[in-house]
């Protein structure tokens, strides 16, 4: 029997004015959201920033007969609701200010287990097959879980590659379990499900695919997880914004680059120009910085290249030699170090991130590799 906090939680969270961020503010201050639901409308003036108008809507019958069928419905189909105020939801998720107040579940989802988003483009092309395929079978040992979201192209090839090599993925949906978009990926959904993946969405089970659900799916995939493959986007592409919100949240973010001619691969490249992302130049070396298990065995690389056979430029050395010498150094504080303009020493970070010897984090801070 699902406890009644879960009832108000729905209801309170459908209430017009209230998003998450409210939701969580009424939650801190009432206790729950059952003595929100019960409260907040004449008891407003104790919330910080929230007006009688944001409140306006608290307590309307409608709302809790939406919750009531927002119950039985979850109970029909096995759907799990959980709650952030209960810590019920993936901790790297709860850290988040805007986290999901209620979050529904299908199948299962192992928080122990480490996790990488791979997101990209639908219009996929075969270097971007190439790289996912290469990426799986060079992490066949390792243990993790991939979170993507079931759209067509990048995504549905993450799922498949995850499924190939018995690897749980997590796919992070734009709409609510009365639907699945895009319909011919259903037997896709169902087989995530069966081997042990899950399927989740903060949208309640009517709710349609709406153009604007997609960015705020795409948050929830950056913030699952503690690093962010782009594979191909192009300009203000989809991916662009959940790498955006994986820099927001501060977890590392790699793209894949290409050639600029190729359209998806420009919002990769501009990424990488733009200090939001590190630039993949081996398999080994975004394996190494994922953190995962070392493979078993050697396995090719997509991009090789000989240690040894890399000659830095004086221009390189130097600005290498002094990220070394001063790891986490910020680009203002490199440019002062070494009486160097920040906007040429730019392209010489890009050139050395290419060449696999500096990762690039947020706040345009770097390290050698």
């Amino acid at each position: 029997m699902i406890s009644e906090e879960y009832l108000y939680a729905i209801a309170l969270r459908e209430c017009n004015h209230i998003g998450n961020i409210q939701f969580h503010k009424l939650v801190r201050t009432f206790g729950s959201a059952r003595e929100a639901w019960k409260r907040a409308k004449k008891e407003y003036k104790k919330l910080e920033g929230i007006g009688q108008k944001t409140v306006s809507d608290i307590g309307n019958a409608t709302h809790l007969e939406f919750a009531e069928e927002e119950l039985n419905f979850c109970e029909k189909n096995n759907i799990r609701i959980r709650l952030k105020h209960h810590n019920e939801i993936p901790f790297l998720l709860n850290e988040c200010n805007d986290a999901p107040a209620v979050l529904y579940q299908k199948g299962e989802l192992n928080d122990t287990k480490p996790k990488v988003s791979i997101v990209g483009t639908r219009n996929m092309t075969d270097y971007g097959r190439q790289f996912i395929e290469n990426f799986f079978e060079a992490t066949r040992f390792s243990k993790y879980t991939s979170v993507s979201g079931l759209a067509l192209g990048v995504d549905k090839e993450v799922h498949e590659q995850s499924l190939y090599y018995r690897k749980p993925t997590v796919a992070v949906l734009a709409h609510g379990f009365q639907y699945l978009y895009p319909a011919k990926n259903r037997r896709l959904s169902d087989k995530i499900l069966h081997e042990g993946g899950a399927l989740i969405t903060e949208f309640s089970s009517s709710r349609k695919p709406d153009r604007e659900n997609f960015i705020q799916r795409n948050r929830i995939i950056a913030a699952l997880s503690p690093s962010t493959i782009i594979v191909e986007t192009g300009f203000g592409g989809g991916s662009v914004s959940t790498a955006a919100f994986a820099n927001d949240y501060n977890r590392d973010v790699f793209a894949l680059p290409g050639k600029i001619t190729d359209a998806s691969s420009q919002g990769c490249n501009q990424l990488i120009f733009h200090n939001k992302a590190t630039a993949i130049s081996t398999i080994k070396d975004l394996v190494r910085l994922l953190e995962f298990d070392d493979p078993k065995e050697k396995t090719a690389e997509l991009f090789p290249y000989s240690e040894t056979a890399i000659q830095l430029s004086d221009n390189q050395y130097l600005i290498y030699q002094s990220i070394k010498e001063y790891p986490h150094i910020s680009l203002d504080d490199l440019a002062q170090k070494i009486d160097v303009s920040t906007h040429k020493i730019l392209p010489i970070i890009l050139e050395l991130e290419l060449l696999g010897k500096v990762k690039s984090f947020s706040g345009r801070q770097f390290i050698a590799i």
